[in-house]
């Protein structure tokens, strides 16, 4: 992907950052987008740099319509259209379904099932133009799965499924594919926070039994938007050390 420009929505930490450290390393000149934490964009702006690719960061809420619309400009300024979309940035607001409360649910839709909608529409008339693309929507095994206390989180994970379904037969003759992954548990600053007990009843679920490495889910990313892909669209990629096995 030499040339391409490639934009990773929360690519400020974990997932989001090995992913553009990894895309980096293929030759892509990376966007990253992010919120509200400009040191951790910052420091992985300095690792895409470091791997031999050039990289801006920009701030915004991919929920806002507006905010996308700005981001798209400054990235267009910046390298010129998007090639390459990951919808990485998600959030949650986890509770149990009997006292969840309404901005609990909108938030969570709003940030992972709009925003990659958002941005995803942003990028596509590009796309199209250019007849060719590459979307890479980052789900969850929640979202195939489901999990107690993330009704929230589960709806806009599967939605997330669905949607690239449904965008990846709109754009299949146009030379674009949308693919989705699914991580497992994976080594981040949340999983590294759980009590112990958490641990290992998490990792009783897992057959290879330990948690993954973020650099584990960014070569999943990096093939699905590579050349070498060309021929997977509409797929759903599990990366879970086998806790759903299709």
């Amino acid at each position: 992907m030499e040339g391409r420009v490639a934009l990773v929505t929360g690519g400020g930490r974990g997932i989001g950052r090995a992913i553009a450290v990894r895309l980096a390393q293929e030759g892509a000149k990376v966007a990253i987008s992010y919120r509200s934490n400009a040191a951790a964009a910052g420091e992985t702006a300095e690792l895409v740099r470091k791997a031999g690719a050039g990289c801006e960061t920009f701030k915004g809420d991919v929920a806002s319509s507006e905010d996308v619309e700005a981001l798209m400009k400054g990235v267009g300024g910046a390298f010129g259209p998007v090639e390459i979309l990951v919808n990485n940035a998600g959030m949650t607001r986890d509770n149990i379904l009997l006292r969840m409360k309404d901005d609990e649910f909108e938030e969570v839709l709003a940030t992972n099932l709009k925003g990659t909608y958002l941005c995803t529409r942003a990028v596509l008339r590009g796309m199209v133009r250019a007849r060719w693309g590459r979307i890479v929507n980052i789900s969850s095994v929640v979202g195939l799965l489901g999990n107690a206390g993330q009704a929230n989180y589960a709806a806009s994970k599967a939605g997330m499924i669905g949607f690239t379904k449904s965008v990846a037969r709109e754009v299949a003759g146009r030379g674009i594919t949308a693919n989705a992954v699914a991580p497992g548990y994976v080594e981040t600053e949340l999983t590294g926070a759980l009590p112990e007990n958490v641990k290992e009843r998490i990792l009783g679920q897992v057959p290879v039994g330990r948690f993954g490495e973020p650099e584990e889910i960014a070569e999943v990313v990096a093939f699905l938007a590579g050349e070498r892909a060309a021929y997977v669209t509409g797929q759903t990629i599990a990366v879970d050390g086998g806790m759903v096995m299709q």
